[in-house]
């Protein structure tokens, strides 16, 4: 990921910004548009709305107790799949509003949905579907979400 200074702002407001549900769950984040965000065209790269969605993903683990659990059990995030399609172009130093929702899960992946807007309108949307992996492989999701919930009552939270 090459956008160090907002992965940094993310991991620090995250820590302050109120607890997500276990399960289905929103991160929304307010993201300005930057000079190295652009391509030859003057607007965002398509790739880097892909990372964007990594920010949201970041909140997401950290606001949930995942983050917590994937270190301490040596798992790692996961994307299988990513889609994306792109409405409007959003250019330089233009604020923007970064959603995703986590919406549900099989006994392999999770799905999430992605939505970059200004005000109501929607610049781009799209869909990922993502697995947490350990060391012997895929960890089902209901696991992952037990674990997370068996975290969260030994801190209390």
């Amino acid at each position: 990921m090459n956008l160090f200074l907002r992965l940094f702002y993310v991991l620090a407001a995250s820590f302050f910004r109120p607890r997500l549900p276990v399960g289905q769950a929103t991160s929304e984040l307010t993201l300005l548009t930057l000079p190295n965000d652009l391509d030859i065209n003057m607007h965002v790269n398509n790739g880097r709305y892909l990372t964007l969605c990594d920010l949201n993903r970041v909140d997401l683990f950290i606001r949930s107790g995942l983050a917590r659990v994937m270190l301490k059990r040596g798992w790692m995030p996961v994307i299988a799949e990513h889609t994306m399609n792109y409405r409007k172009p959003l250019g330089v130093f233009k604020r923007f509003k970064a959603t995703m929702h986590l919406t549900h899960w099989d006994e392999k992946h999770f799905y999430m949905t992605h939505r970059f807007s200004i005000g109501e309108k929607t610049i781009a949307e799209g869909t990922s579907k993502g697995v947490v992996r350990g060391k012997a492989g895929v960890i089902a999701p209901a696991e992952v979400i037990a674990a997370i919930v068996a975290a969260r009552a030994q801190i209390g939270a």
